[in-house]
């Protein structure tokens, strides 16, 4: 019974042994992981994704995840070109390109990586002006990247992006600065004003401009109308004048001398009612007379 029982525990310790060294053996790699092998200190090169069988105590695994990273570095001092500290961070991104070259030509990427950032960060910013620092951030980015790039490019990794979140300039230049920007503002304010007024006395003349020109429009066309209407006044009296002496004409025409002499007449009876005492007669009068009374013997 104690033989039995030993081999049972043998037994049970052996499969024990095995499924540890499964365990240990089979590894799952996701597909945004590789897994760079050494086999007695020798590198086979990178394995996955998926399952990745390692021969217990012989090989060695080192996971290296392919996914695109992001670090901080922290505040760091650095000096322009014009001897001003600034304070600035950035944050950068990279990803593994090359598994196996990120695990062999470095041994603590993201140490060795950190350590040239910030190198290079007081590199760039010692070649370029307080004002250019301030105002050209784009520019900084991209030599940050790119030299952190031609860094990196020989441990298998590419620099994808650099940002420089915060730059703090010194007090006394900050308080420099809002000085000018009060200044700037209060430029642009009397600037907008001074526009404004310009704008509102040229709105102002304009308007007058167009009030006279309607106004001596208006004047043009009423002296129009009323010299039109007054030749047209005129062009209908003269008609009228013109009518009235056909007329004449016409009545005078039927008009014979006997009744002329009876006009005479009527013009010597109201003569006769007037309180004059002097007459003068026409010496077509006597002739008309005689010509009358010649009638009545006849």
């Amino acid at each position: 019974m104690e033989a039995l029982g030993g081999v049972v525990c043998f037994v049970i310790a052996a499969f024990i042994f095995l499924g540890l060294l499964l365990i240990a053996a089979i590894k799952i790699v996701p597909e945004y992981q590789r897994l760079v092998v050494f086999r007695l200190g020798r590198c086979v090169g990178e394995k996955g994704p998926g399952i990745v069988i390692l021969i217990p105590g012989i090989d060695r695994g080192i996971r290296v995840d392919l996914r695109e990273q992001v670090r901080e570095i922290p505040h760091q001092t650095a000096i322009t070109k014009d001897n001003a500290s600034i304070s600035v961070d950035f944050i950068w991104y990279y990803k593994i390109l090359d598994p196996t070259e990120s695990v062999l030509a470095v041994g603590n990427f993201e140490a060795a990586a950190q350590g040239m950032a910030t190198t290079t960060l007081r590199a760039v910013i010692g070649g370029i002006p307080l004002d250019d620092a301030l105002s050209e951030r784009e520019h900084i980015n991209a030599q940050l990247r790119t030299r952190l790039d031609e860094v990196t490019e020989r441990w298998g990794v590419k620099v994808t992006n650099v940002e420089i979140r915060e730059i703090i300039p010194p007090r006394e230049i900050q308080d420099s600065m809002n000085k000018q920007m009060s200044a700037e503002r209060l430029r642009r304010a009397v600037v907008t004003e001074s526009t404004g007024t310009r704008e509102a006395a040229i709105n102002v003349a304009e308007g007058e401009k167009q009030a006279s020109i309607l106004r001596a429009e208006g004047a043009k066309q009423a002296s129009i109308l009323e010299a039109e209407g007054a030749q047209l006044a005129q062009a209908l009296k003269a008609e009228g004048f013109a009518k009235a002496l056909e007329a004449i004409y016409a009545t005078a025409k039927t008009v014979d001398q006997k009744t002329m002499t009876l006009q005479y007449f009527e013009t010597l009876k109201g003569l006769g009612n007037s309180p004059a005492t002097k007459y003068i007669f026409p010496m077509e009068f006597t002739s008309m007379i005689d010509n009358f009374v010649r009638g009545k013997e006849k």
